[in-house]
């Protein structure tokens, strides 16, 4: 079995002629755990909806887990980046967690008992276990976003993708979610579109700058060579606070 979870080969998407995604490759193994930042508007969830099979590119192929990734629905989790609640519609949060289940099992399927329980084991990994039986209406924007990060992990997913993940989270609840995200990458691969990049720098285990082009950057030290490619300008990194990263010395840089 290959140990690549997410193959992409010269992945190219336009949309009414305007390049969306520009000969777009990556390899991700079973456990890597990948940044990917760049300017709104540069395709970050558009790739991410290429790897789900929820957009077909123009060009190239996609391979998740070895397959398709329509074929892969089952293994893959997904926390969009906004998501549309009818704030008056009567769901409980377990029922909204346990859909993360619908995909790897056939249609019309009562839920079971394993998916019960493994939908609360997801509520209760981002402290949301004591709200399960609360309208999901009710809740605050942080509180929901924290319900489909669960939907995601109800899933027990073999590849993760999050686009913004912790937009709506408050600053504890934010290094809480990085430190399970941390603990979660060692089982399975992550992708994640963040600008954070502060917590990036230190949590994630290598960083990939996207402006419909991907410009690749091994390791997890940022440059601001890689920057300036993805942004289109100029770029100063700053380090402030603790814990940080030094970075280490780029090009011409003096001591």
């Amino acid at each position: 079995m290959s140990e690549l979870a997410i193959e992409l080969s010269h992945v190219s998407l336009a949309h009414r002629g305007v390049p969306v995604l520009a000969d777009v490759s990556l390899e991700l193994m079973r456990n890597d755990y990948l940044a990917l930042l760049g300017p709104n508007g540069g395709g970050k969830t558009t790739l991410l909806k290429v790897m789900l099979g929820l957009v077909r590119p123009d060009s190239g192929t996609v391979r998740i887990l070895g397959r398709a990734p329509t074929r892969a629905h089952g293994q893959v989790g997904y926390v969009p980046q906004h998501v549309r609640f009818d704030l008056d519609f009567p769901i409980r949060v377990l029922d909204v967690v346990r859909m993360g289940r619908l995909a790897a099992r056939p249609p019309f399927r009562r839920f079971r008992g394993e998916d019960d329980t493994a939908a609360r084991a997801a509520l209760e990994r981002v402290e949301m276990a004591g709200l399960a039986d609360r309208r999901i209406g009710v809740l605050s924007g942080g509180q929901r976003q924290r319900v489909l990060i669960a939907r995601a992990l109800a899933t027990e997913p073999r590849v993760l993708l999050m686009d913004e993940p912790m937009a709506s989270l408050d600053e504890r609840m934010g290094r809480n979610l990085w430190e399970l995200l941390d603990e979660l990458s060692q089982k399975m691969a992550i992708v994640l579109v963040s600008h954070d990049i502060g917590a990036i720098s230190h949590y994630v285990r290598s960083v990939a700058c996207l402006n419909v082009s991907l410009h690749g950057h091994p390791g997890r030290e940022l440059s601001a060579e890689a920057l300036e490619a993805a942004y289109g300008c100029p770029i100063e990194l700053l380090a402030h606070g603790r814990p940080h990263r030094v970075l280490a010395r780029h090009g011409s840089d003096e001591s």
